[in-house]
């Protein structure tokens, strides 16, 4: 029997407009998302929850996406919402996605953030072991352990949003995840169910994905999730949200606007 857990959340908007549910990446927190949520603002009533051991949400020792879609479910229930738009980066996209295939019925749309319903062959220990490394005792802002991390974490902004994870508690600096949970669960995270028995999901589908990443092939997606539409962002990786902002926040909204 599966646990879910009570999410912790942000909310922006009225509260009549249509609902949407924002759910972010491994490592990340509904904070990272709060400038795209006050942009759609006015078009959607958007909830960007904390999944579990990231953000404010509890810490578990289970992780992965059965789990998780159940924590969504919870909350979808616990707020008293039929249906919502999922939008998903990443990790939340694996999970906006096995929602979607697993309960078609309250999905109204799907964006899936570049990834797709696939496992990949990526391994989370180099950062996790660089994030262990760091001798918290010694480090008395935030600048220093950002320096100490250039050799093993080379790109300046991933460094920096990884380090969102680490706050000031009774004047010494910890992680307000937890390490050795994201450790065990990394595999689970790379990977994606089994979903060979799984009804295709036909609602109205948009992918987005950045043009210099690679997660995202069309042909793993249509099998799936038949009605999607692909769109690619020019200039823009993984973070596609980020690097590309403007363009990123006109497409969602031109699609959540879509009858």
């Amino acid at each position: 029997m599966m646990t879910a857990v009570d999410l912790a959340f942000e909310e922006f908007g009225v509260a009549d407009a249509p609902p949407l549910l924002v759910l972010h990446g491994f490592f990340a927190s509904a904070r990272n998302w709060r400038n795209v949520a006050q942009a759609l603002a006015d078009v959607a009533h958007v909830y960007v929850l904390d999944m579990r051991n990231h953000g404010a949400s509890a810490h578990v020792p289970v992780m992965d996406y059965e789990t998780m879609v159940e924590d969504v479910l919870q909350f979808m229930d616990a707020h008293q919402i039929a249906t919502a738009t999922l939008l998903g980066h990443s990790m939340g996209g694996k999970i906006a996605m096995w929602f979607a295939l697993n309960h078609p019925e309250r999905v109204a749309k799907l964006i899936v953030v570049d990834i797709a319903p696939v496992s990949y062959q990526h391994s989370f220990n180099k950062i996790l072991g660089a994030l262990r490394s760091l001798p918290l005792a010694e480090i008395s802002n935030r600048k220093q352990a950002e320096l100490l991390l250039t050799d093993s974490i080379p790109e300046l902004s991933y460094r920096q949003f990884l380090l969102q994870n680490l706050v000031l508690q009774d004047s010494q600096y910890c992680w307000r995840i937890d390490l050795d949970i994201f450790a065990q669960t990394a595999p689970n995270i790379a990977a994606f169910p089994d979903a060979t028995q799984s009804l295709p999901f036909i609602g109205q589908t948009l992918f987005i994905a950045g043009a210099d990443s690679e997660y995202v092939d069309e042909k793993n997606i249509k099998l799936l999730f038949q009605k999607a539409i692909l769109t690619v962002i020019a200039r823009s990786g993984h973070w596609v949200h980020v690097q590309q902002a403007a363009v990123f926040i006109a497409t969602v909204r031109d699609f959540l606007q879509q009858r």
